[in-house]
């Protein structure tokens, strides 16, 4: 005669393993937690002691010195990375929320899951191998360019857009779309109208998480944008200084002031990927309570 579920659920021996278990459990996901918060602590603590004494409005002002020479600062850096990830972003970003939109509003499943795996895979492919593929593409025979590590960079950040917008676009309630379709409203007014409306906070989210993404690859920069000139140059034509290269140029100087004005660097690469991260989760959580409601 087997025993009734019910009865062994209650029981207390029963009841007192489950207990340790979730205890055990829970204390293991405390931990984690807490190491996690750690390393991220340790790190941002170290790089802002050894680059907090460089970090001026000079160094954020001046651009870099001759090779050789100190005093120098990273403002053709900053003017670099941003014209890099600013292409980057205004290719990529567009294309990967309209790959999103087909893709869970319009396309059938024989199309949509296909697209879904390549993106994955995309996402998995090591950005040397991008930025490996763009130099061929366009640098080999001619010469670098900032244009074309944007080229680089966007190919990194399509699939974290589309990927993102993908599960945005797929947390709208149903019931919207619903009431629309009730209504007689077409597919695509309600996409325009309803769907990309509410879900508009994570699109965004999805879209600044890929720039933060993208904003300290070097491999690509190394290979695509780091034969530059003097000054602060703003032409995507040619080669831009980039916050990325001046870090890895910085750590390999013999001299320990140009060591400290790498960590100062990388303060300022962290101090935009940490403001990038806080409007990111801002909007998520103005999406989250938007679809919620």
């Amino acid at each position: 005669m087997s025993a009734d579920p019910h009865t062994l659920l209650l029981d207390r021996g029963n009841l007192e393993r489950r207990r340790r278990v979730n205890r055990a459990v829970e204390a293991v996901s405390i931990a984690a937690a807490v190491l996690a918060v750690a390393v991220l602590v340790i790190v941002v603590g170290s790089v802002f002691l050894k680059g907090v004494d460089a970090l001026s409005w000079h160094f954020l002002t001046t651009p870099t010195a001759l090779f050789g020479e100190a005093g120098g600062g990273i403002s053709n850096a900053i003017i670099g990375s941003a014209i890099i990830v600013g292409i980057a972003a205004a290719m990529a970003i567009p294309v990967g929320i309209l790959v999103a939109i087909h893709t869970t509003e319009f396309a059938p499943p024989q199309i949509s899951h296909p697209v879904r795996f390549v993106l994955d895979i995309l996402n998995g492919v090591p950005t040397i191998i991008t930025g490996i593929f763009v130099f061929g593409l366009m640098v080999e025979g001619d010469k670098q360019s900032a244009f074309a590590a944007s080229v680089a960079l966007a190919i990194v950040m399509l699939p974290i857009v589309a990927r993102t917008a993908q599960e945005v676009l797929a947390l709208v309630p149903g019931s919207l779309k619903e009431a629309a379709h009730a209504l007689g409203i077409a597919r695509w007014r309600m996409t325009v109208r309803i769907t990309i409306p509410t879900a508009a906070g994570g699109l965004i989210t999805g879209s600044l998480l890929a720039v933060a993404r993208v904003a300290g690859e070097t491999a690509p920069i190394i290979l695509l944008s780091s034969i530059v000139g003097q000054g602060n140059l703003t032409d995507p034509g040619e080669a831009l200084a980039s916050i990325p290269y001046f870090i890895f140029q910085a750590s390999e100087s013999p001299k320990p002031e140009a060591h400290t004005e790498a960590w100062a660097a990388a303060l300022v690469l962290i101090a935009f990927v940490l403001a990038l991260n806080v409007v990111a989760r801002a909007f998520y959580a103005r999406s989250r309570n938007r679809m919620g409601a």
